[in-house]
């Protein structure tokens, strides 16, 4: 059987390029004509999804005789002008830039809708939207702003490879149910945005560059390269400037490992911070009806973001890790150390405290990894949508909370009492694991405290409603009562 892709998008055509009258007997009785101007490749797989929808569908081009053997055989392929009075609702397939040369469809197009799929080349603020200049162009139109947000790809192979989701928006509420329920039946979702004043955010839609994601990896990346050079300060450069050691091999695995952990940590930690502050700032206000600042909003809604780059961090890590008795470097200090022990003649160099300082920080940062993996796959949409809000939010929440105590503690174990060596304070700079579990620690501090009984009923009555400010009373849902009102005074 020969591949599906390795056919032509198209099965061959009539004579000669002639056009082709639609097949009754492929489209369901009383479905609208649809039309389609232009012959692109958008063009081609909107087509043939129309098609295999069970439309009727017509599509203008400029030299229909070059373009009949594009199209499916149950597409009609016609002049532009034809097409336009043939058509029930049409599709304006073609770059903005050319929907001037459309203006001599004006009358055959009189009273029809017409769907706008072009998109920018670049993010337009300011205005107006190819929708609105099209508009304006074809004042006794109907004209729905959709279908830019699919690739042509997705159209082609169905919805169950691209997002189902499709954004509409006119100013005529007819012509705009026209085309969801097209939608529908072409296996997508509409999602209404209002008037056509909206689509100017729905032609933008493609063209953002992963907006939710830029601060979190710019705070990755300076937050990695802050870590690395204090390593390297501390590790290369402090023993070459001071003896003339050489240890620069140290920097492409040994000074990048030790910077790997540190990012993951802090990046863990600052998922929790936004949730923190926005606790103690409604237990400040005495009421949750306050807004927050800008940058908390924005940073509350990148937590998902901040955890799923600590998770690469910290999965690179244990790569980096497995990979260290690997090297050369790690083998001749092997060799090297027990050619010491032997010309000594040293009996044991087992040291107790190290044996066990290196089991239980390894042990521990397995388990951290593990509950980083667990986080990270719950934040999946998939996963996530499997789940109730009590059970993600206990993943999210306690299991987050838990994931970022064991990888403190890692970090613990893994420094030991190296933090009180005077030795480790190189070019008087204090140990990495110093500087990371400040923020780790500061935000576990802040858990506890809003574990406190007083702290955490008050943050509980607030979140219920209660403000400081209305001077209502009552008491949290028990056993006794069921609606929780004590007394209400002074509304």
């Amino acid at each position: 059987m020969p591949d599906e892709m390795s056919r032509p998008l198209i099965r061959g055509g009539g004579e000669g390029g002639r056009s082709r009258r639609l097949e009754a007997s492929v489209s369901e009785p009383g479905a609208p004509v649809i039309g389609i101007v232009g012959t692109g490749d958008f063009s081609r797989s909107l087509a043939r999804r129309l098609v295999a929808s069970g439309y009727q569908v017509v599509v203008g081009s400029r030299t229909p005789k070059r373009s009949v053997a594009l199209f499916p055989e149950e597409a009609e392929v016609t002049s532009q002008m034809e097409a336009a009075s043939q058509a029930d609702l049409v599709f304006v397939a073609v770059f903005p830039e050319h929907h001037s040369t459309l203006v001599q469809l004006k009358p055959a197009l009189a009273g029809k809708t017409l769907v706008d799929v072009s998109n920018s080349l670049q993010i337009n603020r300011d205005g107006p939207s190819n929708a609105e200049q099209l508009a304006d162009l074809f004042p006794e139109s109907f004209v729905v702003k959709g279908f830019n947000t699919l690739s042509a790809w997705t159209l082609q192979m169905g919805p169950r490879d691209g997002s189902r989701q499709v954004f509409l928006c006119s100013d005529n509420h007819k012509a705009k149910s026209s085309v969801m329920q097209l939608c529908r039946r072409m296996g997508f979702i509409p999602v209404d945005m209002g008037l056509l004043s909206s689509s100017l955010e729905i032609e933008n839609l493609p063209l953002y560059l992963f907006p939710s994601w830029r601060i979190p990896i710019i705070c990755t990346l300076a937050l990695f390269i802050f870590f690395y050079l204090y390593n390297f300060t501390r590790d290369v450069l402090q023993p070459f400037v001071t003896a003339r050691k050489s240890v620069f091999y140290k920097m492409p695995i040994e000074t990048v490992n030790v910077t790997l952990p540190s990012v993951a940590l802090v990046m863990l930690a600052l998922v929790y911070v936004p949730g923190l502050c926005a606790a103690f700032l409604q237990l400040w206000w005495g009421t949750k009806y306050n807004r927050f600042p800008d940058w908390l909003d924005r940073w509350l809604t990148r937590r998902k973001q901040l955890g799923l780059c600590s998770f690469l961090c910290a999965v690179l890590h244990a790569i980096y890790s497995l990979c260290l008795p690997m090297r050369k470097s790690a083998r001749y200090k092997l060799l090297n150390a027990a050619f010491k022990q032997v010309k000594d003649n040293a009996e044991n160099s087992w040291v107790d405290e190290e044996v066990w300082r290196m089991e239980l920080y390894l042990s521990v940062g397995i388990m951290a990894l593990g509950l980083l993996s667990l986080l990270a796959v719950t934040s999946l949409p998939s996963v996530a949508n499997t789940v109730n809000w009590r059970e993600f939010s206990f993943i999210q929440s306690t299991l987050g909370y838990c994931a970022l105590s064991v990888a403190t503690l890692h970090t613990l174990l893994f420094g030991w009492g190296r933090a009180f060596d005077s030795a480790q304070y190189r070019f008087c700079l204090p140990p990495t694991f110093v500087l990371v579990l400040i923020l780790p620690l500061t935000v576990l501090l802040g858990r506890l405290l809003l574990f406190v009984p007083c702290m955490a009923g008050r943050l509980r009555q607030i979140r219920r409603g209660w403000e400081r400010s209305r001077h209502i009373r009552f008491t949290l849902p028990n056993d006794d009562c069921h609606n929780g009102l004590e007394d209400v005074s002074n509304v």
